[in-house]
Parts: C-alpha cells; structure tokens; sequence
C-alpha cells in the first residue's frame, strides 16, 4: 500500500476549495500555490510562448524563471508557482505575453 508523506507524519488538512481553470473547477488544498493545484489536478501547462504558442507550466518551482506565468483573477504574468490558490480564484491560459486583450 503507498503511503503518502502526509500519512508518514500524520498531518491532516484543512477541507479543500474550488479555483477555476479556463472555466473548469479545480481542486486546491490551503497553503497549495497555484501551480501546485493546478499539477493536482493532472493541469501540465497554463501558458503558450509568444513566438510558436508552445505550451509552458512549471519549469523551476521556486520563482526564478518564468515559465508559470498565468493570468490569476484577471491579472497576466503572475507566476503560478508564488501565487498561494485562494478560495474562488480564476485562472486562464496566458497566451504570449499576456496583454493581448489590453491592446499593449
């Protein structure tokens, strides 16, 4: 039987809430960042490059690179791997740069 590391130390979290991706819900646990939530849930990518659309998720994890960029709550280029998942937060695949739709 596979234990999880939370089984090995006994910790129990608090209930889980829902965040949206691209419309659909999505599970989070608190204290997971966005991205952890999203890979939870079987989500590799949330972004597309500026040059060739080639999708981008998580690379580094720690916030040094900036491959997790996602548009949270309306807000693009926010690195999904900082941003803790909050109650009822949306969030959107980021294409290119992110400002497409502002017109920048």
């Amino acid at each position: 039987m596979a234990r999880t590391p939370a089984d090995l130390v006994g910790a129990q979290s608090d209930p889980s809430f829902d965040i949206t991706f691209d419309g659909r819900p999505v599970a989070a646990l608190p204290g997971q960042s966005v991205a952890a939530a999203l890979w939870g849930a079987g989500i590799l990518a949330w972004r597309t490059t500026r040059d060739g659309g080639r999708p981008r998720g998580v690379f580094c994890g720690i916030g040094q690179c900036y491959d997790c960029l996602a548009t949270i709550n309306g807000e693009p280029n926010r690195r999904a791997c900082l941003v803790p998942a909050r109650p009822g937060d949306e969030i959107t695949t980021q294409e290119g740069h992110g400002h497409d739709r502002l017109g920048v």
